[in-house]
């Protein structure tokens, strides 16, 4: 495996989750991994409450933005070693594929941008995202990358997808 990993989170709106998902590696990471994230039908907008959520987590907002796939399919653009969805399979939500050779895994994650409320259920919600998103990017950064084969490394990463 190489020394540094190029990591893309994606969900359709790349709004929120993908978006906190790119902002937590890309703090946590350095210099072993670079996070991007892109929505398959971006919203063009970050939302402000996963803004406020990385703030309060003291995470770098700058540079954040909802983008489309389409950018990293570009030649040119980074080559991904891991592509991760973050999409809600239980709600039903449709996940973008990711073509190529890049290990690939699902991390269902509920959509806090679809939650409905008061604000302190809508902010809730956005804690819940950031927190398993948190733990499950602790667990990435926790695996022997380095001594693993791919199959294994694929197995892990599978794994840490079943993790709440």
């Amino acid at each position: 495996m190489p020394a540094h990993y190029n990591v893309l989170f994606l969900c359709t709106g790349n709004s929120a989750r993908s978006i906190m998902a790119e902002a937590i590696l890309n703090f946590k990471g350095r210099p072993t991994f670079t996070a991007y994230s892109a929505g398959s039908r971006p919203s063009g907008t970050v939302r402000p409450e996963a803004l406020r959520e990385l703030e309060r987590a003291h995470l770098p907002t700058a540079g954040l933005r909802s983008k489309n796939w389409d950018e990293f399919a570009q030649p040119g653009a980074p080559q991904m070693n891991f592509v991760f969805t973050v999409c809600d399979n239980a709600a039903k939500e449709v996940c973008p594929v990711w073509p190529g050779q890049p290990m690939t895994a699902h991390w269902g994650i509920a959509d806090p941008a679809a939650v409905t409320g008061t604000l302190d259920e809508i902010e809730r919600a956005y804690r819940e995202a950031f927190l398993m998103l948190d733990r499950r990017i602790g667990l990435l950064l926790s695996l022997p990358l380095a001594s693993l084969g791919k199959l294994a490394i694929q197995k892990e990463i599978d794994h840490i997808g079943h993790q709440h």
